[in-house]
């Protein structure tokens, strides 16, 4: 079973471990293939940028594999599928990763309440 993480869970994994919801960690176990979209590295740099985050998304980048995690490159078709997707979330980040999750179709792990709106592929904790 395969499961994408939500940006937040990805920060909180590599830079906070200690606000990873116990109920995150118990999802985690359950699943063979954990994937980290190339989007919240992406929005991870950002908003180091912008002062938002005290993070290195190097670090993540470069140590994806060996944290167990695979990389999930945005392609084409996850582009294209934002169009389509009802308006739900604000957030362009959160909108191409959910449309990431449903296009490859895997799960997808966040701690945002509103993206429970898009797909019954969503796991809230």
């Amino acid at each position: 079973m395969r499961l994408l993480l939500d940006t937040q869970i990805v920060y909180w994994f590599f830079f906070e471990e200690e606000n990873v919801p116990s109920a995150a960690w118990d999802v985690l176990d359950r699943y063979d293939e954990i994937y980290v979209s190339a989007v919240s590295i992406w929005e991870i740099a950002i908003k180091v940028r912008l002062g938002k985050m005290k993070a290195d998304p190097h670090q993540v980048a470069t140590t994806l594999k060996d944290a167990g995690f695979i990389e999930l490159p945005v392609y084409a078709r996850h582009t294209v599928l934002v169009a389509n997707i009802p308006l739900h979330h604000g957030d362009p980040f959160d909108r191409l990763l959910m449309a990431q999750a449903m296009e490859e179709p895997m799960r997808f792990l966040t701690t945002d309440s509103q993206m429970k709106q898009y797909s019954e592929l969503v796991i809230e904790v």
